[in-house]
């Protein structure tokens, strides 16, 4: 059976119209359980252990990340969980994701993609949300040249995103974008705070009090990170946060009316 929630009303009438089917919804949670693995390792690990004795490979040990979130792109094609036209509007939003990370301003961090992804996410399902979020982070890494061990990373945050958009509760009207505007600055934070996982057990620039101690309990080396996210990403993160809700308050209603109004036309089987 497929996961799929109930439509808002005057949206999609009866449901989403993309469902995440059994073996895609087993690729997704092995994915999501390694990624959790791949971020949450430095908490956890003793100074003993193998992970914590080979630290410094940890980046390049989790790019089987990148397999994985494409194995959750390909089980939904081959169950059926998306059929020929969810593939053409996948590939259609991928590449207008990509497109507005390759132009965006720079200012901080950031990256309209995450306007799109949401809105996204929330009409077509957490199923295509996940695997859009992963496309959109591919194709814009190789239209700026971002190819490297942290993509991964970057894919399985992204895709999450995605996901957790499809899964919001429902709501409608005004309701909606603030809850949807809430949820993407929320996201923006929680980005960023996660990305920088992949690099900060490993990196040896940093003071004592903000780096990761191989060995340590799980509340130090959560107040060292603490003490890292505020000092460097906290606001670069906040352009990425605060710049999208205002999208998704802005322009978030006619957006979703032509996502809406295109899942309706192309009325997908799955």
């Amino acid at each position: 059976m497929a996961l799929t929630r109930a439509g808002s009303p005057g949206s999609l009438g009866s449901g989403r119209p993309v469902g995440v089917r059994p073996r895609a919804l087993v690729a997704l949670a092995l994915t999501s359980l390694i990624g959790i693995v791949a971020f949450g390792w430095p908490f956890v690990v003793s100074g003993s252990s193998a992970l914590g004795e080979h630290s410094h490979d940890a980046p390049y040990l989790f790019v089987v990340l990148l397999p994985l979130v494409i194995g959750v792109v390909y089980a939904e094609l081959s169950d059926g969980g998306m059929d020929v036209k969810a593939v053409a509007m996948l590939g259609v939003l991928a590449a207008v994701g990509a497109g507005l990370s390759a132009l965006s301003p720079g200012i901080g961090g950031f990256d309209p993609a995450f306007f799109l992804l949401v809105l996204a996410g929330r009409v077509f399902g957490p199923g295509f949300g996940f695997a859009l979020g992963g496309v959109i982070l591919v194709a814009s890494a190789l239209l700026t040249g971002g190819v490297g061990p942290w993509m991964p990373f970057q894919m399985l945050g992204m895709a999450w995103v995605g996901l957790l958009a499809g899964v919001l509760p429902r709501a409608t009207g005004r309701v909606e974008r603030v809850l949807l505007a809430g949820f993407v600055t929320l996201a923006g934070f929680g980005y960023g705070a996660l990305l920088n996982l992949w690099f900060w057990p490993v990196a040896t620039f940093l003071p004592p009090g903000s780096s990761f101690t191989p060995g340590a309990s799980f509340v130090t080396n959560l107040g060292h990170y603490a003490v890292f996210y505020v000092t460097t990403s906290l606001g670069w993160d906040a352009a990425r946060a605060v710049l999208n809700g205002v999208l998704v308050l802005l322009l978030g209603r006619p957006v979703l009316l032509a996502l809406r109004r295109a899942a309706r036309r192309a009325a997908f089987s799955g």
